[in-house]
């Protein structure tokens, strides 16, 4: 069984799916990692070394002169389209294509039907576009946890059969990378996680920020991490990022994208969570503590299904409210800690050992049997 494991996006996602490449390869696939951002690499060497495990091919994706020019325009993002159709014919010769976003379902429609498509998405939160119809188009879905396999399943994204739920594999390669280097802080107070998104209708960087950052350096109960979701630096000037990182206190961290914003190392360090949209929370959530979210749009949040993490912690509409809303995070943290952990287990599934392992069997029973 030939196997291309695609990394068509930014590197962040090999600690979603690098694993699962690592554990077909112990048992008999033949595996190549396909890369489009060139960080990928070293995330997944650093992965392999985690794991104690042998080197897997990696070849970067062909790019055609015009995919190579827009992509050098960093605002333009990635191409992934433009990346999947030169590589389409490459594809085709695989037995399987594995990927951890579900935009290379596109391949279908550039005429790449022999390998079978499996999915396993790279993070597991609420938003709808985490559902959208294009997930169909996979033969295999490997999910997490309940939660979001009732919602495919009513949506008829997924087949009974046609997809599995091995657990969160992300969270037991964060375990095994995850090292003590010392203290975060040089002082025993409490640390508090900020963690935004990039989606700009619903981002609380650009109104929160300034306010948050300010109250933080006059207070002396708390510690602050900044480390923002990866994407809303990455195509920023070097110089802008300098400029935010420098601004990093003994008491206040600024991390706009390094190893330790994409490997768990802060959702494990921080006491109370505070973020927006970011599906991140449910990592943090592997082990529950106090949450606070903020609604900078003024959104009618209650009744929708894709804020339904916003009820894990208290929500917070101005920023003059968010100091008080943390004084206080601990002492509520009672009234949300049982759906907390009720969530955090449909969400995450099966957290016992040998999640990339029990992925693999899948899609090696998938590959056997046509099923699962």
């Amino acid at each position: 069984m030939k196997i291309a494991f695609l990394y068509i996006a930014e590197a962040y996602q090999c600690y979603h799916g690098a694993a699962i490449a690592l554990e077909l390869a112990k048992r008999g696939a033949e595996i190549v990692n396909f890369y489009n951002d060139p960080d990928t690499p070293y995330h997944l060497e650093r992965i392999h070394r985690a794991y104690d495990a042998p080197a897997i091919p990696v070849e970067r994706l062909a790019r055609s002169p015009l995919t190579r020019g827009l992509q050098a325009i960093k605002p333009l993002g990635m191409q992934k389209d433009l990346v999947l159709w030169d590589n389409r014919k490459a594809l085709s010769r695989f037995d399987m294509i594995f990927a951890v976003e579900n935009s290379i379902a596109s391949l279908r429609k550039m005429g790449v039907t022999r390998p079978k498509l499996v999915y396993a998405s790279h993070g597991s939160g609420d938003r709808a576009r985490g559902f959208i119809p294009r997930i169909a188009a996979f033969d295999l879905v490997l999910l997490s946890g309940r939660k979001t396999e009732k919602r495919m399943l009513e949506g008829g994204l997924i087949r009974p059969g046609h997809y599995a739920l091995p657990g969160y594999t992300k969270l037991e390669t964060a375990a095994r990378i995850y090292k003590a280097e010392g203290r975060l802080f040089p002082n025993p107070r409490p640390t508090v996680l900020y963690n935004p998104h990039k989606a700009p209708e619903l981002q609380s960087w650009s109104r929160f920020i300034e306010p948050m950052l300010r109250q933080f350096a006059e207070q002396d109960r708390f510690n602050l991490i900044v480390a923002p979701h990866v994407k809303m630096f990455r195509r920023r000037s070097a110089t802008l990022r300098r400029s935010w990182e420098s601004r990093s206190t003994d008491t206040i961290l600024i991390d706009l994208g390094s190893d330790r914003s994409v490997d768990m190392t802060y959702t494990e360090a921080a006491d109370i969570y505070v973020g927006d949209i970011s599906s991140q929370v449910y990592e943090f959530l592997a082990r529950p503590r106090p949450c606070i979210f903020l609604n900078a749009h003024g959104i009618d949040w209650q009744n929708d299904p894709s804020f339904l993490h916003w009820r894990f912690g208290e929500v917070v509409d101005r920023p003059e409210d968010l100091m008080p809303a943390i004084e206080r995070a601990r002492e509520r943290h009672p009234f949300y800690a049982a759906f907390q952990a009720q969530m955090a287990t449909e969400t995450l599934g099966d957290l016992r050992p040998g999640i990339a392992g029990r992925a693999a069997d899948a899609v090696i029973q998938f590959w056997r049997d046509g099923r699962v």
